[in-house]
Protein backbone atom coordinates (compact mmCIF):
# COMPACT_ATOMS: atom_id res chain seq x y z
CA UNK A 1 0.00 0.00 0.00
CA UNK A 2 2.01 2.88 -1.07
CA UNK A 3 0.56 6.59 -0.41
CA UNK A 4 0.50 8.98 -3.66
CA UNK A 5 -1.25 12.05 -2.18
CA UNK A 6 -1.74 12.77 2.10
CA UNK A 7 -4.02 15.66 3.08
CA UNK A 8 -1.94 16.95 5.53
CA UNK A 9 -4.21 20.56 6.39
CA UNK A 10 -6.93 17.96 6.79
CA UNK A 11 -4.73 16.25 9.38
CA UNK A 12 -4.07 19.91 11.30
CA UNK A 13 -7.93 21.14 10.93
CA UNK A 14 -10.24 18.10 11.77
CA UNK A 15 -10.94 16.03 14.34
CA UNK A 16 -11.20 12.41 13.05
CA UNK A 17 -13.96 9.90 13.97
CA UNK A 18 -14.12 6.99 11.99
CA UNK A 19 -11.96 6.13 8.44
CA UNK A 20 -13.19 4.82 5.58
CA UNK A 21 -12.07 3.12 2.33
CA UNK A 22 -13.77 3.82 -0.97
CA UNK A 23 -12.37 3.01 -4.72
CA UNK A 24 -12.71 5.92 -7.54
CA UNK A 25 -14.28 6.09 -10.77
CA UNK A 26 -10.82 7.67 -12.84
CA UNK A 27 -9.94 7.58 -16.40
CA UNK A 28 -6.77 5.91 -17.60
CA UNK A 29 -4.83 9.26 -17.73
CA UNK A 30 -6.05 10.14 -14.40
CA UNK A 31 -5.08 6.67 -12.96
CA UNK A 32 -1.15 7.06 -14.64
CA UNK A 33 -1.29 10.39 -12.69
CA UNK A 34 -2.42 9.43 -9.53
CA UNK A 35 0.34 6.52 -9.55
CA UNK A 36 3.02 8.90 -10.64
CA UNK A 37 2.21 11.10 -7.26
CA UNK A 38 1.11 13.81 -9.33
CA UNK A 39 -2.08 14.68 -7.46
CA UNK A 40 -3.09 17.10 -4.76
CA UNK A 41 -5.96 16.75 -2.13
CA UNK A 42 -5.24 20.16 -0.79
CA UNK A 43 -8.69 22.20 -0.20
CA UNK A 44 -10.71 18.97 -1.36
CA UNK A 45 -14.02 17.70 0.47
CA UNK A 46 -16.07 14.61 -0.25
CA UNK A 47 -19.73 15.63 -1.42
CA UNK A 48 -23.18 14.02 -0.73
CA UNK A 49 -25.40 14.36 -3.95
CA UNK A 50 -28.45 12.86 -4.82
CA UNK A 51 -28.81 12.15 -8.33
CA UNK A 52 -31.27 10.02 -10.90
CA UNK A 53 -32.95 9.28 -7.22
CA UNK A 54 -29.81 8.13 -6.10
CA UNK A 55 -27.23 9.07 -3.29
CA UNK A 56 -23.16 9.20 -4.19
CA UNK A 57 -20.65 10.40 -3.01
CA UNK A 58 -17.86 12.66 -5.09
CA UNK A 59 -14.85 13.85 -4.78
CA UNK A 60 -14.81 17.39 -4.65
CA UNK A 61 -11.67 19.91 -5.31
CA UNK A 62 -9.14 17.32 -5.84
CA UNK A 63 -6.30 18.07 -8.48
CA UNK A 64 -4.89 15.48 -11.35
CA UNK A 65 -2.63 16.86 -13.35
CA UNK A 66 -2.55 16.45 -16.87
CA UNK A 67 -1.04 13.40 -17.84
CA UNK A 68 1.34 14.68 -20.80
CA UNK A 69 1.37 11.37 -22.83
CA UNK A 70 -2.29 11.35 -23.39
CA UNK A 71 -4.28 12.33 -25.88
CA UNK A 72 -7.19 14.46 -24.23
CA UNK A 73 -5.91 17.66 -24.29
CA UNK A 74 -8.98 19.47 -22.64
CA UNK A 75 -8.77 17.16 -19.40
CA UNK A 76 -10.41 18.83 -16.20
CA UNK A 77 -7.95 18.19 -13.86
CA UNK A 78 -10.34 19.19 -10.94
CA UNK A 79 -13.20 17.50 -12.01
CA UNK A 80 -15.87 15.78 -9.70
CA UNK A 81 -15.12 12.09 -8.93
CA UNK A 82 -17.41 9.40 -7.96
CA UNK A 83 -16.30 7.40 -4.98
CA UNK A 84 -17.45 3.58 -4.64
CA UNK A 85 -18.71 2.33 -1.55
CA UNK A 86 -20.92 -0.52 -0.33
CA UNK A 87 -24.62 0.21 0.32
CA UNK A 88 -24.26 -0.25 4.06
CA UNK A 89 -21.14 2.49 4.43
CA UNK A 90 -22.76 5.06 2.19
CA UNK A 91 -26.51 4.54 4.42
CA UNK A 92 -24.23 5.19 7.37
CA UNK A 93 -22.74 7.84 6.00
CA UNK A 94 -25.69 9.62 4.86
CA UNK A 95 -27.07 9.67 8.39
CA UNK A 96 -24.09 10.83 10.12
CA UNK A 97 -23.40 13.85 7.28
CA UNK A 98 -26.90 15.47 8.99
CA UNK A 99 -25.50 15.41 11.97
CA UNK A 100 -24.29 19.73 12.68
CA UNK A 101 -21.06 19.75 12.76
CA UNK A 102 -19.74 16.98 10.82
CA UNK A 103 -18.18 16.46 7.40
CA UNK A 104 -16.26 13.87 4.84
CA UNK A 105 -12.73 14.94 4.29
CA UNK A 106 -10.23 13.02 2.02
CA UNK A 107 -7.31 12.11 4.04
CA UNK A 108 -4.86 10.11 1.52
CA UNK A 109 -4.48 8.73 -2.03
CA UNK A 110 -2.89 5.38 -2.21
CA UNK A 111 -2.77 1.93 -4.37
CA UNK A 112 -3.86 -1.48 -2.94
CA UNK A 113 -3.53 -4.28 -5.80
CA UNK A 114 -3.01 -2.13 -8.73
CA UNK A 115 -6.68 -0.05 -7.45
CA UNK A 116 -6.13 3.83 -6.66
CA UNK A 117 -7.95 4.23 -3.18
CA UNK A 118 -8.75 6.88 -1.07
CA UNK A 119 -8.98 7.13 2.29
CA UNK A 120 -11.74 9.81 3.86
CA UNK A 121 -12.88 10.29 7.37
CA UNK A 122 -15.80 11.57 8.97
CA UNK A 123 -14.81 14.54 10.66
CA UNK A 124 -15.25 17.81 13.06
CA UNK A 125 -13.61 20.86 12.87
CA UNK A 126 -11.37 21.71 15.45
CA UNK A 127 -11.45 25.15 17.13
CA UNK A 128 -8.53 27.46 17.38
CA UNK A 129 -7.21 26.87 20.52
CA UNK A 130 -7.14 23.25 19.58
CA UNK A 131 -5.37 23.86 17.14
CA UNK A 132 -3.08 25.57 19.27
CA UNK A 133 -2.80 22.71 21.98
CA UNK A 134 -1.75 20.14 19.25
CA UNK A 135 1.03 22.89 18.23
CA UNK A 136 2.12 22.75 21.45
CA UNK A 137 2.25 19.15 22.03
CA UNK A 138 4.46 18.66 19.14
CA UNK A 139 7.01 21.33 20.05
CA UNK A 140 7.32 19.73 23.61
CA UNK A 141 7.46 16.31 21.93
CA UNK A 142 10.44 18.03 19.50
CA UNK A 143 12.21 19.73 22.88
CA UNK A 144 11.95 16.27 24.42
CA UNK A 145 13.51 14.26 21.31
CA UNK A 146 16.17 16.87 21.18
CA UNK A 147 17.43 17.19 24.92
CA UNK A 148 17.10 13.15 24.67
CA UNK A 149 19.27 13.22 21.72
CA UNK A 150 21.99 15.72 23.10
CA UNK A 151 22.73 13.34 25.94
Amino acid sequence: MSGLAVNKDALFSYELLEKFEAGLILNGAEVKTAKMGQVSLRGSYVSLRHKEGLSRLYLVGAHFSPYKFSGIKDADPVRERQLLLKKSELAYLIGKSKEKGLTLVPIKLYTRNSLVKLEFALARGKKLHDKREAIKKREVEREMKRSLKGN
